[in-house]
């Protein structure tokens, strides 16, 4: 990617993979509710809620110029998060395709799925 052009909306958990085995720096975030979060997570991933995002902006302004990738149950919710975050001036937000759902069956199969 050259400089100043912008991430992609969306990602695949394929390149989600790469960044976290090439130690790229992004943040992981779960936009899903809390008991979700119990039930499965990716390892290292921030739990904001979807509803809670524009009172936590202050917990994602460190990241404001990096990427941040934003993943729900399927992506649904998560492409809303990141639509909002892109509004509000965070131009490396990116949506996670598929969700957690994806990431378990195509990435890591030791989770669950629900």
């Amino acid at each position: 990617m050259t400089p100043g052009e912008p991430y992609p909306i969306e990602i695949d958990v394929q390149e989600l993979a790469s960044m976290r085995s090439g130690n790229e720096a992004f943040l992981l975030v779960d936009c899903r509710e809390p008991h979700e979060h119990q039930l499965v997570r990716i390892e290292g991933s921030h739990l904001i809620p979807m509803r809670e995002t524009p009172s936590r902006l202050d917990e994602l302004a460190a990241h404001r110029d990096g990427r941040i990738v934003v993943h729900c149950h399927h992506g649904g919710r998560s492409m809303r998060v990141v639509q909002f975050l892109r509004e509000q001036g965070f131009a490396g937000a990116q949506n996670l395709a598929g969700g957690i759902h994806a990431w378990a069956t195509e990435v890591d199969r030791t989770l669950p799925t629900y």
